[in-house]
């Protein structure tokens, strides 16, 4: 049986994932998983570059780099996984986004990590660049995962929301009822916005546990305020990065909210991130919402999460049989799958494009 593998890096910047996984109908087997973070000075360039403070020279270095890394990855990921060379059929590498810019004449989504040097490197037929062909085609670019979960996630039995709380949230709405469309959209920001602030305040890279979130207490003013940017009434197809939300939208605002004490701006902003994910979801009483990324991990997000939600259950996608973490790569994973296989990889009700598309670019072996 073929196997495949899926290399993802998120918004938030905090290093790389990658699964070695085969696929049988809508069963999941995987194989082996590895993470590796970034090295500090490495996080620091990229979120610089992500800034706009990078020249053409040094992005370069960094597609170089981060390429370098992604096939490392690959490569201790084969290396525990004893797996046959021979048998993995592609790596699929969504890179680390830069930018993301879906509007305006000059429409691109820019992800690094070269994938000549995946392929040069772990001696596997790679694809990359998987945004690109969905947003020629007048689509967003993104979310790209709403296909996989429809077809590994979906139930005939109950409405489901998948809730992906990276850096930015994006949920996709699974209705049971075959003849509904799935949708799915960035609502906003997840974990970005409160990793970017406590860096800014504590010098740590994020809230572990979201304990110093924990430590303050909600601001209506500033919470108000932060509500009211035009994006989350923004109707979909929608989504959106760190370009938009990040440290300095934080402190523009803040400069109306001079008194909030640090820890409750940081409190504020995780309860921003849970209005505007449950706000924005399909309103159904019968709907179950799983969640998974790096927020699953924040116990304190979940509890309120769940709170907000109340009584529609608030589950782990642990229960559909993958763990949150590995839930990105996996689908990255599978869309190198549908790429190989001359299939389509978006859905176009969900990023706007003309239509269904062959997604990616393929790195012979």
């Amino acid at each position: 049986m073929d196997t495949w593998i899926g290399l993802m890096s998120g918004t938030s910047m905090d290093g790389i994932d990658a699964v070695l996984v085969s696929f049988q109908g809508k069963a999941i087997h995987t194989y082996e998983t590895h993470s590796s973070p970034y090295p500090e000075d490495l996080r620091k360039r990229l979120a610089l570059a992500s800034q706009n403070q990078a020249s053409p020279d040094e992005v370069g270095e960094l597609d170089t780099l981060v390429g370098t890394l992604f096939a490392d990855v690959a490569e201790n990921l084969i290396r525990k996984s004893s797996a046959d060379r021979s048998s993995i059929r592609a790596i699929g590498s969504h890179g680390q986004t830069l930018r993301h810019q879906p509007s305006g004449p000059g429409r691109f989504s820019l992800q690094i990590g070269n994938p000549s040097i995946i392929a040069e490197r772990t001696g596997v037929t790679t694809i990359g660049d998987f945004r690109s062909r969905d947003m020629a085609a007048g689509g967003q670019g993104a979310p790209l995962v709403p296909a996989f979960h429809q077809h590994f996630f979906g139930s005939e039995t109950e409405d489901r929301c998948i809730l992906n709380l990276g850096g930015i949230a994006n949920i996709t709405w699974i209705p049971s009822d075959p003849n509904t469309l799935v949708t799915g959209f960035d609502t906003g920001p997840a974990n970005a916005l409160m990793d970017a602030w406590c860096q800014d305040q504590t010098g740590r890279s994020y809230d572990e546990d979201g304990q110093w979130a924990n430590e303050g207490i909600i601001d209506q003013s500033l919470l108000s305020d932060m509500l009211s940017d035009a994006y989350f009434e923004r109707p979909p197809p929608k989504s959106t990065g760190k370009e938009k939300f990040n440290l300095e939208w934080i402190k523009t605002l803040l400069k109306r909210h001079e008194t909030v004490r640090p820890e409750d701006v940081q409190r504020t902003l995780m309860q921003l991130s849970v209005i505007t994910a449950t706000r924005q979801m399909p309103q159904s009483p019968a709907m179950v919402v799983y969640v998974c990324g790096g927020g699953a991990r924040n116990q304190p997000f979940m509890r309120e999460l769940s709170q907000a939600l109340s009584p529609i259950r608030v589950l782990s996608t642990a229960e559909l049989g993958l763990d949150p973490q590995w839930v990105e790569p996996t689908a990255f994973a599978w869309l190198a799958r549908q790429t190989m296989n001359r299939k389509p990889g978006n859905l176009a009700e969900v990023t706007g494009a003309k239509g269904p598309r062959i997604l990616g670019a393929i790195y012979p072996a």
